[in-house]
């Protein structure tokens, strides 16, 4: 796997062989000549600009000196991938109509548009003269001391040659001496240039990339499409289960009406033992496949809301169960089936581990959340670690943002508080 940028690079051996430190030349040249392109345009359009104010022309090109920074941004972006393989998305929004005001309106408000100018003014004064002095610095001063035979035999006629202008050499063994010590200051220089690159477009990044406000929206929108998919994929447990109900449990029943009626008309003997045997089959599988059915979307909780869902789990828990559950309308559909499914694990959980006498489901809807509490009189002691899946109830909770607590002291009684934040969808008068 390469390095995806030259920090990464120069931890790695073989940086030398590879082709980091040209990357890191190319960023670093190419910086010091765009940034003496950006000086000039900026003093050229500030000094026009300063020049027409008084004939009001002056005004709108103030705006372009503010939007400058648009392009000097976007070539950066560009030039670091020269170093860094990791992408920097721009930051800007889209307008939301298309047109020229529009657009320019957007980008005077946005915070990245004055990041960007500040970028820009920095890099017309400051940091294309540091891209600039390291290349001299790291580049030309090993490759003037390496080129000191070749000084030697043209400029010196084989006599002698200045080393930087500070040092005579007049001897061959000692001209090809520094040469070689210019190699070996070539490839310490290589690592200077890696590190002023990879610091250049560490600021870089940090200037022009999108900052807190821009990752704010962007959790925002990760979060939004967390719901969509939840919302998606609770749509498609209600299209299986209306698949299953509609086709195969349908088929399930006409296959066991034929086998009674066929039993019925049967003579006593083997055929009728064996269409006695395939009725009873076909009877399980039945009820095998509605409840199914019912543990993949319960069609009384698409019908009639989770007050009347809760009450048929009720109904079927094997320890008694109160209800007191009243919503004044329906849910979000992703609330609803999360609920429904946390108290029927909850109910599970009593029933198996508790060994509780009674239990009791209350609920309601207040200041924007949907407040649901699960309570038993068994033995408590209830442990998440413990396999009884309160992990996973734990999962399905905050998948919507909601909050799960548990209080389950040994002896009891254990207690199971949740909440979703949600609105209501409907109004109470259309969920009968």
């Amino acid at each position: 796997m390469h390095p995806r940028n030259v920090w990464q690079a120069m931890s790695r051996p073989g940086f030398l062989l590879s082709g980091w430190p040209w990357r890191s030349v190319a960023y670093l040249l190419t910086g010091a000549v765009t940034g003496v392109v950006v000086l000039v345009v900026t003093v050229a359009v500030v000094v026009v600009c300063g020049a027409l104010t008084l004939a009001v022309v002056g005004l709108p090109l103030f705006v372009v000196v503010i939007l400058g920074g648009i392009p000097v941004a976007w070539a950066e972006r560009w030039r670091l991938r020269l170093v860094d393989h990791d992408p920097v998305s721009t930051p800007h929004q889209q307008p939301a109509a298309p047109g020229l005001w529009p657009w320019l309106t957007t980008r005077l408000r946005e915070q990245a548009t004055w990041r960007e100018l500040g970028y820009a003014l920095l890099f017309a004064a400051l940091l294309w003269p540091v891209d600039a002095l390291a290349i001299t610095v790291a580049l030309f001063l090993p490759v003037s001391v390496i080129a000191t035979p070749l000084l030697m035999a043209t400029v010196g006629e084989g006599q002698e040659a200045k080393v930087l202008k500070q040092w005579t050499v007049t001897t061959w063994p000692t001209a090809f001496g520094v040469a070689a010590l210019g190699l070996l200051l070539l490839g310490l220089c290589c690592y200077v240039l890696g590190v002023v690159a990879g610091a250049r477009a560490a600021l870089a990044r940090l200037l022009i990339a999108s900052r807190e406000g821009e990752l704010g929206a962007r959790v925002v929108e990760l979060a939004n499409s967390r719901f969509r998919l939840v919302d998606a994929f609770e749509a498609e447990r209600r299209r299986i289960e209306r698949d299953l109900h509609d086709g195969a449990q349908q088929r399930l029943v006409a296959l066991t009406m034929a086998l009674g009626l066929a039993r019925l008309d049967a003579p006593p003997g083997p055929l009728a033992d064996q269409l006695v045997a395939a009725h009873g089959e076909a009877g399980k599988a039945l009820a095998e496949l509605r409840e199914l059915i019912h543990g993949i979307h319960p069609k009384v909780l698409a019908d009639y809301g989770l007050p009347a869902a809760v009450a048929d789990a009720a109904d079927r828990s094997v320890v008694p169960v109160d209800v007191e559950l009243e919503l004044p309308g329906r849910l979000p559909r992703s609330v609803e089936s999360a609920a429904y499914f946390v108290v029927c694990e909850a109910l599970t959980n009593v029933a198996r581990h508790s060994g509780a006498g009674r239990a009791r489901v209350s609920g309601d809807h207040r200041e924007g959340r949907l407040v649901l509490q699960v309570r038993d009189d068994g033995r408590g002691g209830a442990d998440a670690a413990a396999g009884s899946g309160l992990t996973g109830l734990a999962d399905r909770v905050s998948v919507l943002d909601g909050r799960l607590a548990l209080s389950s002291p040994p002896g009891g009684p254990t207690l199971l508080h949740v909440e979703f934040p949600c609105e209501l969808t409907e109004a109470a008068d259309r969920c009968a």
